[in-house]
Formats: structure tokens, sequence, C-alpha cells
């Protein structure tokens, strides 16, 4: 009886409402009844589906890194190793309204993440995965310490995103993306593969 009850109630529905909440006013305000109010359900509902916020936060979070995820995995790597980087390092960067949304949300899990074990550790394995394809790229070229640079240039991309949601003035997208393509080429500086070319800037 209660499966039929909350039968148009799924958890990807209350985690869009829980992202939506919190790309407006972070986590603090993604209350419980805040989600359900989004959503269009009731408490009970969402309780429904999770027996305590930190485990909607959880499925919330693991919603968004495999969309993250899919978008990385969906960029060619056959190419231009300076191209391949850049579109993969875009990706995290707050170049359009939908990614500047997804920024602020990441970093608000970011946050949460140093005082949630299960957060922590989504973060963690997620970190990992990217900075595993970042690494075999660099690999794949004959970049030296390329795991390293591949945690440097993940890092670089992590702190430009925290730096443009909170000072976007200051980092508009055109600079955000010319202080990406300086630091790729950084990066591939002494690989057996170096890119002919800058990189062709969006205007």
């Amino acid at each position: 009886m209660r499966e039929r009850r909350y039968s148009s109630t799924s958890p990807e529905r209350l985690a869009a409402a829980l992202f939506d909440v919190a790309a407006e006013s972070g986590l603090e305000g993604a209350s419980v009844r805040e989600v359900a109010k989004r959503a269009g359900v009731s408490i009970g509902a969402v309780q429904h589906h999770f027996s305590t916020k930190d485990e909607m936060f959880a499925f919330a979070l693991r919603t968004l890194v495999d969309k993250l995820l899919t978008r990385l995995s969906e960029v060619d790597r056959g190419g231009d190793p300076a191209r391949a980087l850049f579109a993969a390092m875009s990706q995290l960067l707050p170049l359009d309204e939908a990614r500047s949304r997804e920024a602020h949300v990441m970093a608000a899990f970011a946050v949460r993440a140093a005082t949630s074990p299960s957060l922590a550790e989504i973060r963690r394995k997620t970190l990992f995965t990217i900075r595993t394809g970042l690494s075999a790229v660099l690999i794949g070229i004959g970049t030296p310490e390329a795991e390293t640079r591949a945690a440097l240039l993940l890092a670089t991309v992590d702190g430009l995103a925290l730096d443009a949601i909170g000072s976007p003035a200051l980092y508009p997208p055109e600079y955000l993306e010319h202080a990406l393509d300086i630091q790729i080429g950084m990066i591939l500086q002494g690989a057996d593969v170096v890119p002919s070319s800058s990189i062709e800037l969006a205007s």
C-alpha cells in the first residue's frame, strides 16, 4: 500500500529538487521540508525514499557526479591532447548558466563533505576517476610526472571554479577559458607531443 502511495515520487525527482534548492541557497537551505515543497510532494514522500538528510544528499551528489562523468567520457581523446584536456576540464568551469549552477552545488557539497564521511567518499572516488582519466591522456603522450601534473590541473580548475562562483565579475567565462588554455600549455611542457597551436577560444 505504501509503495502505491508514493509511486509518483522518484529519488531522481527529489534529487533534482535538491539540486535546484542548493543552486539557489546552498545546502543549508536544502531541508527535507524545502526539498519536498520544491518537488511538490509531502515530507513523508521524501522520507519514504531517504531515511536521513545525509542519505538524500549522498544520492543527489551521486546523481550530479554521474551526469558529469558521462559528459567527460564523451570527450574525444583521439585528436590534439590539448583540445581533449580543454574539452574535459571546461566541463568543470562555470562557463554558462548550467555549469555555473553545477559549480555552485559542487562547491556546497565539497564544504559539506568535510563533516560527512559519505559525501567525502563520493568526492574521493570522483576526483580519483577524473584524475585517472587526465593521467591517461598525459601518459599517452609521454608527459613527465603525468599523475602529478594531472592532479595539479584538476586542482587548478577546481580553484578557478570556486573563485569564479565567489567573484564572477573577476572571472568571466572568456578569462576562465584563457586561464585553462594557459594552464594546459604549462602541463604539457616536456611531453612527446606538443600541440602546434593554441586552442581557439569561444568568443
